[in-house]
């Protein structure tokens, strides 16, 4: 049997977890692999997957646990299609991945990439059967690894392979001054940004709080994003009635997600990462690799991502008072990080190394960059 990679999500959503997904599955067909999409009808994947030429197949939702006739259906894909690697994201997919790897055995290698951090503790008789049958377990940061060491007795290979970006994409940055006039945003002054949908864990709100504890109002602030569809806008609407409560309408900013990412990146002096524990800050790794700085919650995956603060300034999670007084010691000290260290700490996040390091792991060979 030949190497075909199945790509395997029953999400109906459109997150970090599911583009990441996806993005892996375009760059290891780019690689010269045969890649197939399985998801669910009408999700947000399958229309991402039709858009970028993936092949793709149905499969109906199933439970999280024991669904054997859902891993009976999906064994009759496996086996049809010729698939060799079966690659999951989703925690909920590990239990019919584990179905899959016992019924098929060596004819498929499974493989668990870590997107979300565990929270409680997993060594459980049922959960330390279930990860017997998960030939790799992929974490995007060592932080994660050591909690999978801590709080599971999975046994086969453990492994820490970061979530990628298209480092090319950044070659060529856009100047300060043409980002602002892209997003038309005034040409001088100290501009601090938070991308991302709006939501209480993200921590927009903590921000406009140390707008108002700053002892310096020489800054502004663009937000970049929008609330999910379909979860309400309360919190979209507690940052406007806190921007008006507060007179700030003059100092904050918002900006649709149709704007240029990278403009966005370079319009900014610092980037504020205030998620309450970000497993994987993707828009961390953005903003390195766009040459800004970052300010970020010291929680979650931020701090490895940083390199404490070789990559930016790190303040206490959802803590308002300190985020301001952090705003202030860049402002006084006009503190900022020389860009050639922000693009290397970005690096090793290239989408050619993940690759590399996702076929050593499955152990096959890339056709097109040997």
């Amino acid at each position: 049997m030949g190497i075909k990679l199945a790509y395997f999500c029953s999400s109906n959503s459109w997150g970090g977890l599911e583009m990441n997904h996806l993005r892996n599955a375009v760059w290891m067909s780019e690689r010269g692999h045969t890649v197939l999409v399985l998801g669910l009808d009408s999700s947000p994947i399958h229309s991402h997957s039709l858009e970028l030429g993936l092949p793709f197949i149905a499969i109906e939702a199933h439970r999280r646990w024991y669904d054997f006739k859902a891993v009976r259906r999906v064994q009759h894909i496996i086996q049809s299609e010729g698939v060799s690697h079966f690659i999951v994201r989703k925690p909920g997919d590990m239990s019919l991945a584990a179905g899959l790897k016992s019924k098929l055995k060596d004819q498929l290698h499974v493989s668990y990439f870590m997107e979300m951090q565990l929270g409680i503790r997993k060594k459980s008789i049922f959960h330390t059967i279930r990860y017997r049958y998960i030939d790799v377990w992929s974490c995007p940061l060592n932080w994660l690894k050591k909690q999978v060491e801590e709080q599971t007795h999975f046994k086969n290979k453990l492994t820490v392979i970061p979530s990628g970006i298209r480092l090319d994409d950044f070659d060529q940055l856009p100047s300060m001054e043409t980002s602002r006039e892209e997003l038309n945003l005034p040409h001088e002054g100290l501009i601090f940004g938070m991308a991302g949908r709006f939501d209480p864990k993200k921590g927009q709100l903590i921000l406009l709080e140390a707008i108002l504890k700053s002892k310096n109002s020489h800054f502004s602030i663009l937000f970049i994003g929008e609330t999910t569809q379909h979860e309400g806008s309360e919190y979209e609407k507690s940052m406007h009635d806190f921007i008006l409560k507060n007179d700030l309408q003059e100092r904050v900013v918002f900006r649709p997600y149709g704007s240029s990412i990278v403009d966005f990146y370079r319009a900014i002096n610092w980037m504020v990462m205030a998620s309450e524990s970000e497993t994987v800050g993707m828009v961390t790794i953005e903003s390195l690799a766009s040459e800004t700085p970052v300010l970020g919650s010291n929680a979650g995956g931020t701090p490895e991502i940083l390199n404490s603060n070789e990559g930016g300034i790190l303040f206490e999670s959802m803590n308002s008072d300190d985020l301001a007084q952090k705003i202030d010691a860049i402002i006084e000290s006009s503190t900022t990080r020389a860009p050639e260290k922000l693009k290397n700490l970005a690096r090793q996040y290239d989408h050619h190394e993940v690759c590399a390091k996702v076929e050593v792991v499955l152990g096959i060979n890339s056709t097109h960059y040997l």
